[in-house]
Parts: C-alpha cells; structure tokens; sequence
C-alpha cells in the first residue's frame, strides 16, 4: 500500500490515460483469450491432463470477462485490432508447435512465457490500478499462479526428455517478450507501470520456473540471456 501514497494522483478520466488503457486492456483481454484457447489446444494434446487443462481454459475466460469489465468501468473500448498484432508472434509459434505435436514448446509458451508476462504485468498494475480494477486483477494473480504450476509440475516430471527442447522453444520465444514490452513501453508509462520494474518482475517469475523445471543457475542465466540480446 505504500506505493500508492506514493504515486501522484492518476487521472483515471484523462483523454491520455484512457488512450494508453484502451490498448493495454485490450492485450489483457487478448492474452487471456489466447490463454483460453491454448489450454482448450493442450487438453485435446494431453488426453491425460484433459480435464484439469480444460478448467484452466475455463478460468482464463473468467478472466477475459473481468478485464472486460475493468475496461467498461472507464469508459474505455479496447483496441483489440492492437492485442490481436500484440500477440500475433506467439500465437504463430504456438499454433505450429501444437500441429506439430511439441507439447514441450507449447508448454513453454503458454504455460511460461505468457504466465510469467500476465503475472509480472498484474503485479506492477495493482498498486497503480483504480479501485474497480485492483480487485479484480488481484483475484486474477492468485490463479495465474496455478497456471504457472502447472507447465512447471508437468516440465519437472518430464525434464530431462524436455530439456533440448525447451531450450530451442526458449531461444525462439523468450526475445519476443522485450519486443512486446518495447511496444508498450509508452502505454505502460502513462499508466505509471515503468518498463524497468515491468522486465525485472518477469526475469524473476520466468527464471524461478526454469529453475523449479530443473535448470541450473548457470543455464538459466544462458538462457535469460537469448531475452536480452534482443532488447
């Protein structure tokens, strides 16, 4: 709560802040929509798991309505045209992975990349968001956190047959992640959300999974580094 006495006033109404918002909330909406159809994909992909998979799909969609919501409470139509662009890269790369049938990839994107950047966005948004926002964004981390868990129990069990490729899913995927924080760096701002914490809340989330997965210190700091390059 000390953030917030901390941060200047933020005129939720401004012309500015609703203009930054209607593409942010839009990548929100996107990312859990992607989200969506990627654990539906990864249910018909893991008839073992099909059920659990199927209830997270079902959990992002809640979500997606939430963020929905958060955007009608400030007048605010999300540039979905926007999100769609946003995610286009990852949504390829999963799309061709999953008709492939590498579920390790797959696992990677979704249950990685795109958890640790809706939980590291989440968690910088909350201290800055208006009062209708915060609540629901704090109930939408609290899951996140399972979907995480998820990719991460499955990667673990399956580790040394996944390792080759996760670390090629790793190198394709993980440079797209600064390309979309760089194009959002200036939306961000205006919603008092800093690139810096943005880069550094992800890099923590995305490296505490790799390592619950079972990548040494040394691998991980490897890997990070393919993110970085690209900056």
């Amino acid at each position: 709560m000390q953030q917030l006495e901390l941060s200047p006033e933020i005129d939720f109404q401004s012309e500015a802040y609703k203009d930054a918002y209607s593409r942010i909330n839009a990548i929100v909406i996107e990312g859990e929509q992607e989200a969506h159809e990627n654990y539906k994909r990864l249910a018909e992909m893991m008839p073992d798991h099909h059920d659990q998979l199927l209830s997270l799909a079902k959990m992002e969609n809640r979500h997606k309505k939430g963020f929905q919501a958060c955007g009608r409470n400030l007048d605010v139509t999300p540039d979905m045209e926007f999100a769609r662009e946003f995610f286009a890269q990852l949504h390829t790369n999963f799309q061709e992975a999953a008709a492939e049938g590498r579920i390790v990839t797959c696992l990677l994107i979704q249950s990685l990349v795109i958890e640790c950047f809706a939980i590291s966005a989440y968690n910088i948004y909350i201290p800055v968001a208006d009062d209708f926002a915060r609540k629901i964004t704090e109930g939408v981390v609290k899951d996140e956190y399972l979907h995480l868990n998820f990719g991460e129990e499955w990667l673990k069990a399956n580790f040394e047959a996944s390792k080759a490729e996760l670390e090629e899913a790793n190198r394709q995927n993980l440079p797209l992640v600064w390309r979309m924080l760089n194009q959002v760096e200036a939306d961000a701002h205006v919603l008092q959300m800093e690139k810096e914490a943005l880069v550094e809340d992800f890099m923590i989330s995305y490296g505490e999974a790799l390592s619950n997965i079972g990548f040494t210190t040394r691998d991980i700091m490897r890997m990070s580094a393919y993110g970085l390059t690209a900056a």
